[in-house]
């Protein structure tokens, strides 16, 4: 229930400032709006204010902006067909716009009120861990090494290291500069980061337990917040990404664990379990990591705020690009299912994380509705830019063609994403 309706809060707010966008920019122009419309399918409330009839209907994936005249020629001032092109082209814009709009103040507001950050982003790269099957394992990068620059681009923290992968997720040629035993040494491959161990050069975190989720078997067998792991099956670990190692393995074979706590040691078997969303072995346990609490003034939260925006963007384009050119599977594309299970983890850790999550879904809400397909913004913003061009409307017929073919195109993909999504549960995968 709780990633339902944290579900329909997230896509009601994206849907609304979404078609705000159109509707305000209509009404910039002077064009009359007819419907103001949250959801498709049969109207569950519906209200009369002025010109424009407000509705909420049944089906909470889409919404719309009925405009006058937009569906056939009208000669009159405020219809939307007597317009220019390039107000068209505005009012067509005004949705999409409003997303990257929401999304930079949804950031802003993020850096502002302020949020807690390991305390650890802020310290040295050094690489405490390295997780099998990682882009790190595969390039050479060993516990102990130092990062110095990825690809080119200095690191001097594991902020920076994270402000850098982000803008590199879907590279193939990597090289990463690492000091080790006292000397610089380059390593480079082209590899793939879109395996799920991501990149893999992880801090080294001390194997104690931060919190226990209830009725989980670290929780059954008394394992509580603040205990230190110092053994599984009586070998010494290093840290938590050891113990984690540990536990991926087992499967559902019983662990020991020696226990740390206080002045006392003891000893905790634990049978670990399956995590119904991935499929690994889980206990019910995640690390004790110090944080900080980090706070922007206004003016550089905002400008924070459209970096943040701006680099989404861009990556956003290139694993679109990766997706037409085959460099990226279709299978990445997640549906409303997969914005659903997003949105309840989202929520479950805070209400911070569920902004960002907003934020992010709103720029590819954004970029979506660009593209230059029949019925979606871009495409209609494609068929202005066509007669403008033309200096005279298209045929009818080719109008009716072109919409037929975008619903056609829509349904296709919206069947295929929904398939996916189901497909993804059921393998025990995640978006």
């Amino acid at each position: 229930m709780e990633y339902v309706v944290a579900f329909l809060v997230l896509v009601g707010v994206l849907i609304w400032f979404h078609e705000l966008g159109h509707f305000l920019m209509a009404k910039l122009f002077g064009v009359k709006v007819e419907v103001f419309s949250i959801g498709f399918g049969p109207v569950l409330v519906s209200k009369q204010l002025g010109e424009t009839e407000y509705r909420i209907s049944l089906l909470p994936l889409g919404g719309f902006v009925k405009l006058y005249g937009e569906e056939e020629e009208v000669k009159d001032p405020r219809a939307f067909s007597s317009k220019p092109h390039w107000q068209r082209i505005l009012i067509a814009f005004g949705g999409p716009l409003f997303n990257f709009i929401l999304a930079v103040f949804l950031f802003t507001l993020i850096f502002s009120v302020g949020r807690e950050v390991p305390k650890y982003v802020y310290e040295k790269p050094l690489v405490g861990y390295v997780v099998e099957g990682s882009l790190a394992q595969k390039l050479g990068i060993r516990e102990g090494d130092l990062l110095l620059e990825i690809n080119s681009k200095p690191v001097r923290s594991w902020k920076e290291v994270e402000e850098v992968i982000s803008k590199s997720l879907l590279d193939k040629d990597w090289r990463v500069k690492v000091l080790r035993d006292g000397r610089e040494v380059m390593l480079s491959g082209r590899v793939s980061l879109t395996s799920p161990a991501g990149f893999g050069a992880e801090p080294e975190l001390p194997a104690v337990v931060g919190k226990v989720v209830p009725s989980s078997p670290a929780h059954q067998v008394g394992i509580r917040e603040g205990d230190r792991i110092l053994k599984v099956n009586g070998k010494e670990i290093k840290g938590w990404y050891e113990l984690v190692g540990y536990i991926r393995k087992a499967g559902d074979q019983p662990l020991s664990f020696t226990i740390q706590r206080g002045q006392e040691v003891f000893e905790k078997t634990v049978i670990p379990a399956r995590d119904p969303g991935t499929g690994r072995s889980i206990v019910g346990i995640s690390p004790k990591v110090e944080s900080l609490y980090v706070k922007e003034p206004l003016s550089d939260a905002f400008l924070k705020g459209i970096e943040r925006t701006y680099g989404l963007t861009l990556l956003s384009l290139k694993a679109l690009w990766s997706l037409v050119t085959g460099g990226l599977s279709i299978k990445t594309l997640g549906g409303p299912v997969a914005i659903a299970q997003l949105a309840g983890e989202s929520a479950q850790q805070g209400i911070v994380p569920f902004i960002g999550m907003m934020a992010f879904i709103s720029v590819q809400l954004a970029i979506f509705n660009l593209i230059p397909l029949p019925v979606l913004d871009g495409g209609l913003i494609l068929l202005f830019l066509m007669e403008a061009i033309r200096r005279k409307p298209l045929s009818p017929k080719f109008k009716e063609l072109w919409v037929k073919t975008g619903y056609a195109i829509i349904i296709m993909l919206a069947g295929f994403v929904f398939i996916n999504d189901i497909l993804r549960l059921l393998s025990g995968g995640r978006l």
